[in-house]
C-alpha cells in the first residue's frame, strides 16, 4: 500500500514516514500544498495524510479542489488540537478521518489502517484468503496456523492483493502501489516477487491472469498448491 504525507513540519514529517515504513507502506512525501496537490494529482495513493496549515496552499483548499476533480482516495487530515472549526471544515471539504496534535504514532497507524478496510470493503484489521490469513494490525502472515516469514516488498504485494480479493490487478498498478515515488520501477520484480510468495505460502492463492495481471483468490477458494 502506498500514502502520501504532506506536512510542513519537517521534523514531524519525518516522523510519520518512519513509522510508516516500518509498518511497510510505501511513502512519498510532501513539505507543501503546491507539492502536495502535484502528488496527489499525479501518483495513485492508497490514503494520503493532509496537514491543513500547509504553505503555499492550505489543506483544506487543497482536498476541496482534489474532491472536486473526482479524486476518492481517503484522506486523513491533521488538525490543532484548539482549532474544533478546522476538522469542520475538513469534513465539509471531503476528508474521511482527522486527528489532532500532538497525538501517538499507533493512534495514526490504527486510523490509517480503519481508512485502508473501509476503502476496500474490509471490517477487521484480518484479511483471509482460504488458509492464508494476514493481520494488517500485527504485519503477520498465517497459513495453516503457521507463520510465514515475509520480505517488506513481499508483505505489501500480499497486503495489495488480497485488500482486492477477487479483482484482477495489473502489473502497473501494482508497481504503482508497491513503490515510492524515489525507487527504481522494474515491471520484472513483480514476477519475482509473486513467484517467492507462492513458495513462501505453498498454496494457491496468487492467480496468474495471462495479459491482465494477477489475482487473490477469494475467501475459502484457496487450495494447497499440488505437489511437484
Amino acid at each position: 500500500m502506498r500514502l502520501l504525507v504532506i506536512e510542513d513540519d519537517k521534523d514531524l514529517n519525518r516522523q510519520i514516514v518512519a513509522a510508516l515504513e516500518q509498518a511497510s507502506y510505501a511513502v512519498d512525501r510532501a513539505y507543501d500544498g503546491e507539492h502536495g496537490h502535484f502528488l496527489g494529482d499525479t501518483e495513485p495513493y492508497d490514503a494520503i495524510i493532509l496537514d491543513i496549515g500547509l504553505p503555499k496552499k492550505d489543506g483544506i483548499t487543497l482536498l476541496e479542489e482534489w474532491r472536486a476533480a473526482g479524486h476518492t482516495t481517503p484522506v486523513l487530515i491533521l488538525t490543532a488540537r484548539d482549532r474544533w472549526s478546522e476538522k469542520v471544515q475538513g469534513f465539509d471539504a471531503g476528508a474521511d478521518d482527522y486527528l489532532t496534535k500532538p497525538f501517538h504514532m499507533e493512534e495514526l497507524l490504527a486510523r490509517l489502517r480503519a481508512l485502508l478496510r473501509r476503502s476496500t470493503g474490509h471490517a477487521t484489521n484480518e484479511l483471509v484468503c482460504g488458509p492464508v490469513r494476514l493481520d494488517t494490525k500485527a504485519g503477520r502472515v498465517i497459513v495453516d496456523g503457521a507463520a510465514i516469514k515475509l520480505t517488506s516488498h513481499e508483505y505489501r504485494l500480499l497486503a495489495y492483493l488480497m485488500h482486492h480479493t477477487g479483482r484482477i490487478v495489473s502489473r502497473t498498478e501494482i508497481i504503482e502501489h508497491l513503490y515510492d515515488q524515489d525507487f527504481d520501477r522494474d515491471s520484472n520484480t513483480i514476477e519475482v516477487f509473486v513467484g517467492r510468495l507462492r513458495k513462501k505460502l505453498g498454496v494457491d492463492l496468487i492467480q496468474t491472469i495471462r495479459g491482465l495481471g494477477y489475482m487473490a483468490l477469494a475467501p475459502d477458494t484457496a487450495a494447497p498448491t499440488k505437489p511437484r
